[in-house]
């Protein structure tokens, strides 16, 4: 069957994705293959730009919403899959060939779970974060650094940012005659507090980028009405989630989250163990803790939520409080974002 008879007939086009090799499997309406085949880059985009308007499925992978967007572009619909519910479609053996048909199978299925299509702005506002995330980790390690190595001068610094950089402050004071430090030690913690320095003012440039750029969307706006959730929850949720259509209520959400208890459960018997820790690390991660901040001052409230946190703490614990809260956070912003009500923290009371 050549090519122009191919492009024609295909309705499903399933696309393994690479850096620089591509394999796709094409199909008609009837199901049966009409394609496959092995491109480049170039190939890959030239074929899809001529080919008639189809559905196209790709795994959520690196460089996925790229692709989606351009083939999106060129008239086609565009849908994509986590890995992990492909898997189970892939025959036999893997190989590219094979990885492609999966795909093209996978899309087909009526219960099949789709990843929304970021746009260039949701994907520069997550890489904004990803750098921050970065930057905070160094920053962390560099002060572990600076308080391990003057340890081994007898100098003990107690945690916190702010007591590094007094203590730091004290002993590279050239008033100070009493430093245990020698001129050489001194030169080379110097080095690390500039360095120390530079991460902190990076952070608080991006802080601000992220503080403006919450400030600048209607959605965002909404979201920090909700107790705990500030600039970097709000924006880094809006870049995370994309399209707050592809879940059908508040608990899919937190369960894309991994905000929920993993089950395993059979013959009629219900097992729930912790919560699955399933979807991005790092947004469960800041829930939890602008959890765990509203935690902290419940002592003298009387809401709704307050009361309910100050009696599941006394009856689980703070822990596993700090984790439901994170649970409601998500599901409450689920039905913000979907109804564009302000956050009532009496909702639904007399």
């Amino acid at each position: 069957m050549n090519n122009n008879t191919s492009k024609q007939e295909i309705k499903i086009l399933g696309i393994d994705l690479a850096k620089n090799s591509f394999h796709v499997f094409g199909i008609n309406n009837q199901g049966v293959k009409v394609l496959t085949k092995k491109m480049t880059r170039h190939q890959l985009a030239r074929f899809c730009a001529k080919l008639s308007p189809c559905l196209i499925a790709m795994e959520a992978c690196g460089s996925a919403h790229y692709w989606a967007r351009k083939f999106q572009s060129y008239g086609h619909e565009v849908k994509l899959m986590a890995p992990q519910f492909v898997k189970p479609f892939v025959k036999s053996n893997k190989n590219d060939s094979l990885d492609a048909e999966a795909i093209c199978e996978a899309v087909q299925r009526p219960n099949m779970r789709f990843v929304a299509i970021k746009t260039e702005e949701q994907l520069a506002s997550q890489s904004l974060h990803r750098i921050r995330s970065q930057l905070v980790k160094s920053r962390t390690a560099q002060i572990n650094q600076i308080r391990g190595l003057l340890l081994e001068h007898g100098i003990t610094i107690p945690k916190s940012k702010a007591n590094v950089h007094k203590a730091l402050i004290q002993l590279l004071d050239e008033a100070n005659t009493e430093s245990p430090l020698s001129d050489m030690m001194k030169r080379l913690i110097n080095d690390l507090k500039t360095h120390l320095d530079h991460l902190e003012q990076r952070i608080a440039d991006y802080d601000h980028q992220i503080k403006v750029q919450a400030n600048d969307n209607q959605w965002t706006i909404l979201l920090q009405t909700i107790p705990g959730i500030g600039p970097v929850i709000a924006t880094a949720m809006m870049s995370h989630i994309g399209d707050i259509t592809l879940f059908k209520n508040g608990r899919e959400l937190a369960a894309f989250l991994g905000l929920v208890p993993r089950q395993y459960s059979t013959g009629g018997k219900n097992t729930l163990l912790g919560i699955s820790k399933r979807g991005d690390v790092y947004l469960r991660t800041l829930l939890i803790h602008g959890a765990r901040s509203v935690l902290q001052n419940i002592k003298d409230k009387t809401d709704a939520t307050s009361c309910w946190l100050k009696a599941l703490v006394a009856r689980r614990g703070k822990n596993i409080a700090t984790v439901a809260l994170a649970n409601k956070m998500a599901r409450t912003a689920y039905a913000l974002l979907s109804t564009g009500e302000i956050y009532n923290e009496n909702h639904g009371l007399a």
